[in-house]
């Protein structure tokens, strides 16, 4: 029967672009915002940014969102939000009162249920509105449990970061778990030959400025994302920051400093938007120019000339103390730093010299 069969037997794959996962870092420091004043109050960017978000779910109905807020001193998810749990006497944990096993929100169908205390509204679309309910609710919260005492000029980005790569990884393997066994790698990652299921990428909306003191955890996050291929698209409402320029530009995202905040739901449709695989068939908004400077190990301050580890490459603003590296304890040898060069005087070629003779001769 094999040999007259003259069907065609294979399985047909979709065409479809990959799913998009956006995970939104939202700086949410109380003393940026405040020096913004009128000109993007809290409330109005939260808006903005519940409009963008229901735009990048609009296109697919596979893409996936999450927001994490970088507070002054932590930094938490806002959507999903985190289950509510506790432990009982016992060391088991409970959910919702009974014993069970932690479930995350989005395990299910990719989204949280339904806040009892909301009103149904028909009128609007069930996947919008959950992401706004739970992400003004998160936001109060947030807000609510924060004491003057934890109050501080900078924010958690770094924290943020790694949190959302957290997330993401989880999502890679959630999304390559249906492919066959041959399809990936041992640790999930996907081969050549597997196809893309789902696509990342990390938009921060930063109000802070310095960020020297998380050099080391930012640059650790920066080279995570250029190795997973996840582009961080940085979106600087106000503040002036240089390790924010270099995570955009290492990773291949887009920087843009808003000129103008009272425009940022603009900003946001016009320039990120666009996923990684649109991008391709775009041109995207581009900085003229990146600062690359680095800050410095011992004293967290951004330096232009700096004393560097021949070993662990650690960046020191002034020779350390005992000139022992402050890192991987090795002895730093700076010999004559800032003596002025020798000059050694050129050594003429004895052919030339043999011509000069010569024609002195003649």
């Amino acid at each position: 029967m094999d040999a007259i069969d003259s069907s065609e037997h294979y399985a047909k794959t979709k065409e479809e672009p990959p799913a998009s996962l956006l995970v939104i870092i939202l700086d949410t420091n109380p003393h940026g915002w405040a020096l913004l004043g009128n000109d993007l109050p809290l409330p109005t960017a939260i808006s903005n940014l519940c409009v963008f978000i229901n735009a990048h779910l609009a296109f697919n109905d596979a893409n996936k969102v999450a927001v994490i807020a970088s507070h002054s001193k932590r930094a938490v998810f806002l959507y999903p939000p985190p289950p509510s749990s506790s432990k009982t006497s016992n060391g088991s944990t409970t959910q919702n009162g009974s014993a069970s096993d932690i479930e995350m929100a989005d395990a299910a169908n990719g989204h949280p249920p339904i806040p009892q205390t909301s009103p149904s509204d028909a009128n609007q679309y069930r996947p919008f509105r959950l992401v706004q309910e739970t992400l003004f609710s998160s936001l109060k919260t947030l807000m609510e449990t924060t004491t003057p005492d934890s109050l501080s000029p900078t924010t958690s980005i770094a924290g943020a970061l790694t949190l959302a790569l957290t997330y993401i990884n989880k999502q890679t393997l959630l999304a390559n778990s249906i492919l066959p066994s041959n399809a990936t790698g041992a640790q999930g990652s996907s081969l050549e030959n597997a196809p893309i299921l789902l696509t990342s990428r990390i938009l921060i909306l930063s109000v802070s400025g310095d960020l020297a003191h998380q050099y080391i955890p930012m640059m650790n996050t920066i080279f995570a994302c250029q190795r997973m291929s996840i582009p961080i698209d940085i979106a600087k409402v106000a503040g002036d920051t240089v390790f924010l320029q270099q995570a955009s530009d290492a990773t291949k995202g887009i920087f843009m400093q808003l000129e103008h905040p009272q425009g940022l739901l603009q900003y946001l449709m016009m320039g990120f938007l666009p996923d990684a695989t649109s991008r391709r068939f775009l041109i995207s908004p581009t900085q003229a120019g990146v600062d690359f400077r680095a800050a410095c190990f011992c004293h967290r301050k951004v330096i232009d000339t700096g004393y560097v580890c021949s070993i662990c490459l650690s960046i020191f603003c002034s020779p350390p103390q005992g000139s022992i590296c402050l890192t991987c304890g090795t002895h730093l040898s700076s010999m004559d730093y800032g003596k002025a060069p020798v000059v050694v005087a050129r050594k003429k070629k004895k052919g030339k010299a043999k011509e000069k003779v010569a024609g002195a001769q003649g």
